[in-house]
């Protein structure tokens, strides 16, 4: 069997050569495109944000284009290199569908997302509680929304998660209410109490004068009553007043005359004869 060596080489220089050139433009069309993309990206971010467009809305909208012009610029790569693109288009639209029926639940989570955004329980940068997370929105992705939590600790919460739980927005009115309750002795002046710390709570930086602080009684122990005290701040301002809060009930009750609240026990001496028939009057 003769093989043509000359022949051979020929067709696998021009092979060599048009897939080089292949992965070349590739190349160049991938770093053109990202930057391409980029570019749209930021104008879009700037245009929206001189607009003064809701944060939450434009780092969705944000993130659904990245994604398209992505997709976008790997047909393009594909076309490059031959592959037939409605074909690919028809091939990919059969696999989203195989992948949708695997992966409802990222589905679930790309449309709860859209109705997140559209039913605003939220918006980036209110404190909430949802999914079992307690932060800061941070984001509103395509699947995930981003909560900072207290701790400094970001957390991913799925956007189907959240839109099915109940969710607490302590963000969506300008202030909130200080919920903290004080133990006072039985052998305290209750209204004297009350009085003192409705004082000194009020004189806490941040605390709002309308609505007042309120301070009463919340229930009762063995050791005496128990009070509410019930400062209003705002949502900035909120564990400050909390912390102040229970410093002014601490400094306002261990001065006189406010006995420190103990556990109170009553004993009674008995004689003999009358432990005798004591018991003897339980027997029967």
């Amino acid at each position: 069997m003769n093989i043509n060596l000359g022949a051979a080489w020929a067709t696998a220089q021009s092979t060599i050569t048009t897939v080089g050139l292949q992965v070349l433009g590739a190349l160049v069309i991938y770093i053109v495109g990202r930057w391409v993309i980029s570019f749209i990206l930021r104008g879009l971010q700037k245009l929206l944000a001189r607009e003064k467009f809701d944060p939450t809305l434009s780092r969705f909208l944000g993130n659904t284009l990245a994604v398209a012009l992505n997709l976008v610029l790997v047909l393009v790569i594909l076309g490059n290199f031959g592959v037939q693109t409605t074909s690919f288009a028809a091939l990919l639209a059969g696999a989203g569908l195989a992948i949708g029926a695997a992966w409802s639940g990222l589905l679930a989570n790309f449309a709860a997302g859209v109705f997140l955004i559209v039913l605003r329980p939220f918006k980036v940068g209110d404190f909430i509680t949802g999914g079992g997370t307690t932060g800061t929105v941070k984001e509103v992705g395509l699947f995930v929304t981003t909560i900072l939590t207290p701790d400094n600790v970001a957390t991913f919460v799925g956007n189907n998660k959240l839109l099915s739980d109940n969710i607490q927005n302590f963000s969506s009115h300008p202030y909130r209410r200080v919920e903290i309750t004080a133990q006072i002795s039985s052998d305290a002046d209750p209204h004297q109490a009350i009085s003192a710390i409705q004082q000194r709570v009020a004189k806490i930086p941040n605390v709002l004068q309308t609505p007042a602080p309120e301070v009463a009684i919340l229930s009762f122990t063995g050791v005496g009553p128990v009070l509410a005290v019930r400062p209003s701040c705002s949502n900035d301002n909120y564990w400050q007043v909390y912390f102040d809060t229970n410093m002014a009930i601490r400094d306002t009750l261990c001065v006189a005359p406010f006995p420190a609240p103990m556990p109170t026990y009553v004993v009674k001496q008995m004689s003999d004869a009358a432990a005798a028939a004591a018991a003897g009057a339980g027997a029967n």
